[in-house]
This record gives C-alpha cells, sequence and structure tokens, in this order.
C-alpha cells in the first residue's frame, strides 16, 4: 500500500520538531520529502549567535545530520526554493524546475529581516541577520576588522553586536526607542541591560534615528536625523522580522500579518499545513521557538489523524544569549487598573526583580541579573497559580514560597558584631550599635556623620536604620525622615546626596542604586529625581521631558477651558511700542480672546487655542520675544519701580538692575517658581519684600531679602544682607539662587526650604566670601546650559510629543 506523501516548504527548527514528533508517532506513515532553500541540513538557528561570536561553530548546531535523513527516508532538496503551489494539482514546484506531488503539504517558510528602506541600504555591506549565510557574510567582514553599526536594539541586534565586539570590531547599536528590548523589558531592566552592552566596549545610541546609509558602491557610513555620522565597514539591520507569506498569498491561501491558520494548524485549504514564523494564530505572529514547538506537535498529531490535538495559543518568554547577561521576561507586564507591581532590587549585585499581579495571579514578570528562578515564575504564569498564600514571599522565590512572611529586624538581630554592614566604609554591626550608645545617637544623619555608614553609596540605609530601631526601641522614631513618596524610604535629602555621591546620571539608574520599591516611580517621585539629575549634573544629564508636568512640558499654563496662556518675558517689566505691536498682532491673527497685565508686571495672551501654541511662539520670537517661564519651576519675573530714571524719591537704578537680574536668571531651573522684585527705595512701590528674593534700594546701596510669600501663604521677606554695589547684589542673589537649587527639596518655595535650613544658616553661608563664590560659580556654570528659548526650540521641532501625558511605564507591544 502507497504511502500518503508529505512535502514540507521549509528546513528550519519548527518543521524539523515536526517531523521528529511524526516519526516517533507514526514511523513509515508517510514518504517525505524538503525542499530547503539553504545548501544544508537543519541546524538550531537560535545558536547563530554563538556562531558569530565564535563560542560554537557550525557542526555544533545541527540538528538533524545526513544521517538521519538517510535513517528516516526524507528526500532533501538542498538550495531548492519552491516557487508554485499548484492546489489543483496538488505540487510544488522549485526554481530549478524540481517538482512533488503530496497528499499534505507543510509551509514553513518562516520569515524575512526587516531592511529599513532608508537611502543606501542596498549597498553593499548591508547585511540582515535571519540565516547562516547572514553569519558568514559578517565573519568574513569582521576578519577585516574596523567598525561595525548594529540597527536594532532587539533581541537579534544586541546578540550580533556583541558577536562582532568578540570578533574584534568596533560595534555601535542604533536603537529608535529610549531603552533596549523594549519589547520583552520595561525601562529599569533596559537601563541596566544597556550598561551591560557598554561595559562590553559597544556604544549604545538609544532614540536614534537612521536617516541614510553613506557609501558609494559599498557602505562607509551611517548618518542620523540629528546630522551625526557613524563610520562604519558593515551595517547589520536587526530591525525585525516578517513572515514570509509570499509563496502562501501566490496560491491563493487566506493571508493576514502571516498566513493564517485555524487551532488545527490548518491553513483555509484543508491539506496545507503552516508552522513558525510564517504563520499567524488567532492574530499574532509569533517569533520565539517554544510556540513553533508547540505547534508542530499539534500538527505532528494531526498528521497522524488526531483531530483533537489543537494549538490554542502560547504564553512566551525571552533570555538573552549572551554570555554573562542573565534576562527574562515573560507575559504582559504593563500596569493598568486593578494590578499591582512587587519591586525587588539588590543594586549592589545589580538584580532587578519585577512582578505584576492581577487579583490573586502573576501576569508578567521581568528579571534582570538573577533568573534562576524564572522557570517557577514563568510556570505560574502559564498556570495562572493562586498565589495568595504566599504572595508576601513571592517576589523571593520557590524556596520561600509558604515559609510566611519574612522578619527583616529578626534577622539584622542574628547578625554577629562583626558582620559588615556598609561594604563601602568598612563598617560593622557592633560599631553602629556602639556609636548609638555610646553617643546618643537617635538619627540616620547622626550614625553616618559618626560613623560613615550609609555615606557613600546609600544601599545599606535600611540596615542602619533597622539598626537604630532594635537598639534605641520605642525611642526611634521612624517617621523622622519623610520619604520623597511611597516608592522609597529616602528623603529627598538622601536622594540628593546619594546622586552627588555615587555619581548617578539617570532616573533608571537612580532607581536601580537606590533600590526604589516601583519599577518606573510616580508622578511624585520621578518629577523630583528629573530636576534634582538637571541641578547635579548640567551639561551631563539630559532633562526628561515626559517627567515634568503638564504646563512645564508646553511651555504654557493650561486653562480651566483647555486652552493655553502665554506669556512673552519683558525684562525687568520693561516692553517698547514694535513689542506691543507684535503682541497686539498675534492676539488679532490667533483671536486671542483675552489680553492681560499681570501682577509681575506683564503681558498674559489667555485662550489660546493648543494647536495655535507653535504658531504663537514662531511670530512672537519673530518680534524678539521669548518665553517668559510664566509655567516654570524656576525665575518667572523680576517685578521693578522706575527708579532713579524717573521717581524723585528713587535712590538707585532699580530698572536697569531688575533688567540686569533677569537676563542673568532666567531659565535656571529651580526646586519651585521663584519670583523677583527690585525697588528702588524703602517705599518699595515694587513690592520686593514679600517675594522669593527682593532687593530694596538704599543710599548706601541695596539691601537683598528674601523668603517671602505672597500666596495662599502670605509671609514677609528676611533680610539676607546689604552691599554697596550691583555687582556685589548680583553675585549673592546669584549664590542664593544657587544654594536654594542646591538644597531646597523639589516643590519647596524659598520661604520653606529656609524654614529647613534656618535663616542664620543661608546668611552665615553666604557671608563666608569664599562659599558665595563657589555658589554663584556653580551657578553660573549652570547657566550656560540653561538659556535657551523653548517656545524657539519647539518652533525648530523639538519636543513634538508635549501633549502626551505623563510616562510613568512604557507602553509595550505584545510579540
Amino acid at each position: 500500500m502507497a504511502r500518503n506523501r508529505l512535502v514540507i516548504i521549509g528546513n528550519g527548527m519548527a518543521p524539523g520538531r515536526v517531523l521528529d514528533h511524526l516519526f516517533e508517532r507514526a514511523p513509515g506513515a508517510y514518504d517525505v520529502t524538503i525542499f530547503n532553500a539553504e545548501p544544508r541540513v537543519n541546524y538550531d538557528r537560535i545558536m547563530l549567535s554563538p556562531v558569530l561570536s565564535g563560542e560554537k561553530a557550525f557542526e555544533d548546531i545541527i540538528i538533524h545530520d545526513d544521517a538521519w535523513y538517510e535513517q528516516n527516508g526524507v528526500t532533501l532538496h538542498r538550495g531548492k526554493r519552491v516557487t508554485e503551489i499548484d492546489r489543483q494539482r496538488k505540487t510544488v514546484t522549485a526554481a530549478d524546475g524540481t517538482q512533488a506531488e503530496y497528499d499534505k503539504l507543510l509551509i514553513a517558510t518562516g520569515s524575512t529581516p526587516f531592511i529599513i528602506p532608508v537611502p543606501g541600504h542596498d549597498l553593499d555591506g548591508v547585511l540582515g541577520y535571519r540565516d547562516l549565510d547572514d553569519v558568514e557574510k559578517m565573519l568574513a567582514a569582521a576578519e577585516q576588522g574596523g567598525r561595525a553599526v548594529v540597527i536594532g536594539g532587539g533581541l537579534l541586534g544586541l546578540e550580533a553586536a556583541v558577536g562582532l565586539k568578540k570578533r574584534g570590531m568596533d560595534v555601535t547599536v542604533l536603537h529608535l526607542a529610549p531603552t533596549l528590548m523594549e519589547r520583552q523589558l520595561d525601562e529599569p531592566a533596559g537601563h541596566l541591560l544597556q550598561a551591560a552592552i557598554e561595559r562590553r566596549g559597544i556604544e549604545v545610541l538609544t532614540k536614534a534615528n537612521t536617516k541614510e546609509i553613506l557609501g558609494t558602491e559599498r557602505v562607509e557610513g551611517v548618518r542620523l536625523d540629528n546630522g551625526r555620522v557613524i563610520e562604519a565597514d558593515l551595517v547589520c539591520m536587526a530591525a525585525g522580522i516578517r513572515p514570509s507569506t509570499e509563496l502562501a498569498k501566490d496560491a491563493g491561501l487566506e493571508i493576514g500579518r502571516g498566513i493564517v491558520v485555524g487551532d488545527d494548524l490548518r491553513t483555509s485549504d484543508p491539506d496545507i499545513f503552516a508552522v513558525g514564523e510564517c504563520v499567524e494564530h488567532r492574530g499574532i505572529c509569533y517569533g520565539l521557538v517554544a510556540p513553533l514547538y508547540e505547534m508542530a506537535k499539534v500538527i505532528a498529531a494531526q498528521l497522524c489523524e488526531d483531530c483533537e490535538a489543537e494549538y490554542l495559543g502560547s504564553e512566551v518568554s525571552t533570555k538573552l544569549k549572551v554570555t554573562g547577561v542573565d534576562l527574562f521576561s515573560a507575559g504582559d507586564f504593563q500596569t493598568g487598573e486593578g494590578r499591582e507591581e512587587v519591586v525587588f532590587r539588590d543594586a549592589a549585585k545589580g538584580i532587578y526583580k519585577r512582578l505584576v499581579l492581577e487579583g490573586d495571579r502573576i501576569v508578567g514578570a521581568v528579571f534582570y541579573g538573577d533568573t534562576k528562578d524564572s522557570a517557577w515564575f514563568f510556570q505560574h504564569i502559564k498556570d495562572r497559580t493562586d498565589v495568595s498564600e504566599y504572595r508576601d514571599t513571592l517576589i523571593f522565590g520557590p524556596a520561600f514560597a509558604g515559609s510566611g512572611a519574612p522578619d527583616p529586624m529578626a534577622a539584622v538581630a542574628a547578625l554577629p558584631g562583626d558582620a559588615e554592614i556598609c561594604g563601602c566604609n568598612g563598617v560593622c554591626k557592633s560599631k553602629i550599635e556602639g556609636a548609638i550608645t555610646g553617643e546618643g545617637l537617635t538619627t540616620i544623619d547622626e550614625v553616618r556623620a559618626h560613623t560613615k555608614a550609609s555615606a557613600s553609596c546609600g544601599s545599606c540605609t535600611g540596615l542602619v536604620e533597622q539598626l537604630l530601631a532594635l537598639t534605641l526601641g520605642d525611642e526611634f522614631d521612624p517617621d523622622a525622615v519623610k520619604p520623597v513618596c511611597g516608592c522609597t524610604d529616602l528623603s529627598h535629602d538622601e536622594v540628593r546626596r546619594l546622586i552627588v555621591a555615587g555619581e548617578l546620571k539617570s532616573i533608571p539608574s537612580v532607581m536601580q542604586q537606590l533600590e526604589w520599591k516601583t519599577s518606573c516611580g510616580c508622578a511624585k517621585c520621578r518629577p523630583a529625581i528629573n530636576y534634582y539629575l538637571v541641578c547635579a549634573w548640567p551639561g551631563e544629564y539630559v532633562d526628561d521631558g515626559q517627567s515634568r508636568f503638564i504646563n512645564e512640558r508646553v511651555h504654557a499654563n493650561i486653562q480651566k477651558d483647555g486652552t493655553y496662556s502665554v506669556v512673552p518675558r519683558m525684562w525687568g517689566g520693561m516692553t517698547s511700542p514694535s513689542e506691543l505691536r507684535a503682541i497686539a498682532d498675534v492676539a488679532d491673527k490667533f483671536a486671542i480672546p483675552t489680553v492681560k497685565v499681570t501682577g509681575g508686571q506683564r503681558i498674559d495672551l489667555l485662550g489660546v487655542q493648543k494647536e495655535d501654541l507653535p504658531a504663537v511662539w514662531a511670530d512672537l520670537n519673530a518680534a524678539g520675544l521669548v518665553s517668559g517661564h510664566a509655567y516654570a519651576k524656576g525665575l518667572r519675573t523680576v517685578k521693578t519701580c522706575v527708579g532713579t530714571d524717573w521717581c524723585r524719591f528713587g535712590t538707585q537704578d532699580s530698572t536697569g538692575l531688575g533688567v540686569k537680574l533677569e537676563r542673568f536668571l532666567w531659565g535656571s531651573w529651580a526646586p519651585h517658581k521663584v519670583k523677583l522684585a527690585v525697588s528702588g527705595c524703602p517705599r518699595n512701590c515694587a513690592e520686593a519684600t514679600c517675594k522669593d528674593i527682593g532687593v530694596v534700594c538704599v543710599d548706601s546701596g541695596y539691601e537683598i531679602h528674601y523668603a517671602g510669600a505672597a500666596g495662599m501663604h502670605v509671609k514677609g521677606t528676611e533680610l539676607l544682607c546689604t552691599v554697596p554695589t550691583e555687582k556685589d547684589a548680583i553675585q549673592y542673589i546669584g549664590a542664593l539662587m544657587q544654594m536654594y537649587r542646591e538644597q531646597g527639596w523639589y516643590l519647596d518655595r524659598i520661604y520653606k526650604w529656609a524654614a529647613k535650613v534656618g535663616t542664620d544658616y543661608v546668611r552665615d553661608t553666604l557671608d563666608d566670601p569664599a562659599e558665595r563664590q563657589a555658589y554663584y560659580d556653580r551657578f553660573v556654570y549652570s547657566q550656560q546650559f540653561m538659556q535657551d528659548d523653548p517656545w524657539a526650540a519647539r518652533v525648530a521641532g523639538k519636543d513634538a510629543h508635549e501633549f502626551e501625558p505623563i510616562t510613568i511605564s512604557r507602553e509595550l507591544e505584545a510579540v
């Protein structure tokens, strides 16, 4: 009796696994013929990266060797690409005319790399990364040395980058998204991965958009849309894959994103199956091997007439095949209503773990640095296991499941006296306990001052606090330290100090090193961290616009009806007929309903439509007017009186000083808004003594006041000093501003900061010429990076996304 004829188009891992199951279940049931476009046997494609890096040879990754095909009676047509499926005659035909008849056909055409259609994409030296041919081309290029650019910071791109680096090339990875592997990892894990890749000597550029590939006949470089040119001898495109569906489409099969199959994995033709990356099942195309193997088992059963066999979809997990990088992700790890997250960080060991729970079940997991329990968690996701009984210890893995909540205080109490608490400064438990009792210490700051424990990286702060609690008992007041928010136990002062001490220069690094309890922070801590980084690292840290509030993102104040107010800057409250005409023209042109003079001597255009903002700014810029920062945590206005120019009581040029101060201070970002005023005489027409900073001109010089308020809280200013010259006044005010910037908590006005640190402390510090000069110099240095008009930048196209809501967790696409 003649056997059924099974023809397979493609010889990848998925059809190979189909045959393994088929031969095991029904040996001899089919005459099998395989058409393989590649001139070789079946091999493990996911191990191409170790081949590229030199960790394995091709022979090490072969799945089915020649003997296997012979042993199972399989006819393998190597290097023969099928070009036609005739469904009526049930035949397939290869490009060279080789033809085979089938009773059942299995399409396993896989996928093709997506080549970004930028100019130069077809130059010699631009490669995809999909099969052994691609690897061999990269190895040939790597033998010449030089520089490689990998476009795409996903799984394949990073593996290619590491492989090429190990082969001796200088490598740059270009990735369009803000973080690497954004589909598989959340922001913190992506940040840790980038740091690990960079430690291997690979340059990583995120938010990097390739504009063109340079060269005449062969690739010579890559130009980004920001104008930067990166030299390149090789460009590897690893920007995604597309299911290979052309052959199935030409045969008249139903096509979506891939070849559409049902739960029995049959296509729209019941005699034709499809498996692997070319398949679309329930709207999903899979690119990982685990789902493909699950499909293979079902197809083998169907081929054996097991009609009950069904494929119902797969949960997927991801691991990176780079030696020394341990990461794992699975499930859906987006935040949302009804979901909670459990986060564990160990800064010293570089570990980050995050579980996302919905009810009492894990729906997503991201691990970096420690993935040994990943299989246990993945099984929980797939099984939708109820974890309510060991929820408190869940993050610690199976070893703690069901063991009850850990008692951290008991663990600290059990430590021996010589146990090291602070590794940075070599401070042991007994030394801290001795200092607490011997010196009568009651706060973390006092312990730090006496022992240096937690004075460096700060990761042991929690342990030190527990020792305080153990030693002092009820006398310890844990509320003495007010944390920034529920995402951390650290105070604003601690966070600021540790950012500097640890040289932390990004939000993800702050959260990882300071062991944040949440994955991406919240709307309270994230803007604060962003400000502290801007203040600590001028010129180095790049402001995260998505960590600012709406008014600062759109450079205008939103009104109750959804329109915006626009306030151009008028230096010292001075304006001119041409500026006023420009403002009037803008008001007419854009039908702005209200034009009002503010209490800070500025003109407010109220009722501007959101879509008109860039055009309004462009017209105002054309007239020489820049943003008045009426929305900013920074200098708003400097109000002045007319001073000696016009007033018969004026003692100094208050208007001139106000203009100088505004031109000196504008653009500086502060913990909160800052309003100034300069009055020309003690009659104080500019109301300087209720401002954040005020100057009252007197016959002998200039009185400098600060810490006033005239909003919900009304408070007169404190006198800081009296100085004889304008130059002295500007130096004092610059130094005062910087002192407030460096010490104030985010969203604290100057008067609140002064109340916390003490007015005597502020006065004594700034009375010291060396201290004053140091603060002044740091302010001047910072200002060189701050005084760019945001309106002009926005008109030029920067931050066109500013109307997006504040981003706490990344939108991630499902695979």
